[in-house]
């Protein structure tokens, strides 16, 4: 008997991936937890029947949501890691020595020690002594901290469930508050390619332009994300994307990457029209 995981991106279209057998499965205070060994893409973490990751394409993600900000400001020394219970993202950061310390802000646990367990992979580099974890709601932690990290990035579930409180207003005002001067946010931010993908694109975007001078977006080529289109948010008190990057100094950083390079950084802002239109009426 063949088993397959399948994962609906709208009420008419599915991912379907072909499983060889469950590693882990529970259910925490706030979601159900399944990790599977499958024959394409590796090993996949699977939160409350969502696809998270995938061994085999989590390095497109996880470089763009790190490498973009680092290319733009190479002096971040302080950041603030919002989610990312995984690992991949802090596995990212820690490749940098000039980076001091890492908070990490997860509101499960149990999704931690899962993947430190079963997800070796991304969860690697969470026992770096740059890194704190601290388990608590990411939306009342960052309420505390004021002009502190040159950093932060939101690597959060989708706007539901666990994670729908830091798509609001009041989270990206208070991330803004978090920076300092020249501070940089980086989120998750949705696909604008399926209806209900595109609305919560449009809130975050609309959300983040209100507090932050600038505010825009670039995109990456996820294959098993729905539609494979995805995006991240770039907003920042100081910096823009573009004139300001440093592909000079970030080459010399000398990190290996699979997906990410300076040339790509420049391309990831270049939208297509619908995108445009979608924001511009978000």
């Amino acid at each position: 008997m063949e088993l397959w995981f399948s994962e609906p991106h709208t009420k008419n279209v599915k991912l379907s991936i072909k499983i060889e057998r469950q590693v882990y499965s529970e259910q925490s205070k706030y979601q159900r937890i399944d990790i599977f060994d499958t024959v394409e893409f590796g090993r996949i973490l699977v939160l409350d029947g969502f696809l998270m990751l995938t061994e085999k394409d989590e390095f497109i993600y996880h470089e763009m949501i790190t490498h973009v900000p680092m290319c733009v400001n190479p002096n971040i020394k302080n950041v603030l890691v919002i989610g990312a219970g995984d690992g991949g993202t802090i596995r990212e950061l820690t490749r940098y020595s000039t980076i001091e310390k890492i908070d990490m802000v997860e509101i499960d646990e149990m999704v931690v020690s899962a993947c430190k367990s079963y997800l070796q992979q991304t969860a690697g580099s969470l026992d770096d002594p740059r890194v704190q974890i601290t388990y608590t709601d990411g939306l009342k932690f960052v309420r505390t901290q004021h002009d502190k990290y040159d950093l932060i990035i939101v690597d959060s579930t989708d706007p539901f469930g666990p994670g729908e409180g830091l798509f609001t207003r009041e989270f990206y005002g208070n991330c803004f508050k978090a920076l300092k001067e020249d501070g940089i946010l980086i989120n998750q931010h949705e696909s604008p390619f399926y209806s209900d993908d595109a609305k919560s694109m449009q809130r975050a975007h609309k959300n983040i332009s209100a507090s932050f001078p600038i505010s825009t977006v670039y995109q990456f080529h996820l294959p098993t994300y729905p539609s494979g289109h995805w995006f991240f948010g770039f907003a920042s008190k100081k910096y823009k994307p573009l004139t300001d990057m440093h592909p000079k100094e970030w080459e010399a950083f000398q990190i290996p990457t699979r997906y990410y390079n300076t040339d790509l950084h420049k391309g990831a802002f270049y939208i297509p029209n619908y995108v445009k239109e979608l924001l511009e009426h978000a």
